[in-house]
């Protein structure tokens, strides 16, 4: 899977994704996200395995093994461009606004928000095709629900 995912987002012409390939690359893009501010700590890594559990219905263990994946691929994928014209292309856009959700949940895990995470927020959700009302109500939604899990 590793290989199939990178050869399709090294096209020049992006090919839809199978449903695999489009859970390791939002995966990838979450991790992509998280390292961005190169503080990837436990917290972020715990929320993402948290969505991955939760959207994909995985176990812990499946769950870390998908993240473990990613982290390889994101460390070897080209720019986030590709990647996230890739995901736009193999997933709905339901699920898209879903992806933003989630990518929002990774920035606001650890508490800080910072400018290099930021800078990837204004940038995923345009090239997702999300706009920029639905990608705040999408952090919003986030925040809200971290707020709640913490009561």
């Amino acid at each position: 899977m590793f290989g199939s995912l990178l050869s399709k987002l090294t096209q020049p012409n992006p090919v839809p994704l199978a449903d695999d390939d489009a859970r390791l690359a939002i995966t990838a893009l979450l991790v992509r996200l998280a390292r961005s501010d190169h503080a990837y700590g436990a917290t972020e890594i715990d929320e993402i395995n948290r969505i991955l559990s939760k959207r994909y219905d995985l176990t812990r263990d499946a769950a870390a093994a998908l993240l473990h994946e990613a982290e390889e691929i994101e460390a070897v994928a080209p720019d986030t461009v590709r990647f996230t014209n890739a995901v736009k292309d193999g997933v709905p856009l339901d699920d898209r606004m879903a992806v933003i959700e989630a990518a929002w949940s990774v920035v606001l895990a650890d508490g800080v928000r910072t400018a290099e995470e930021d800078a990837l927020m204004r940038m995923i959700p345009r090239f997702l095709g999300i706009t920029d009302r639905e990608s705040n109500e999408a952090r919003l939604r986030a925040a809200k629900a971290m707020n709640g899990a913490s009561i």
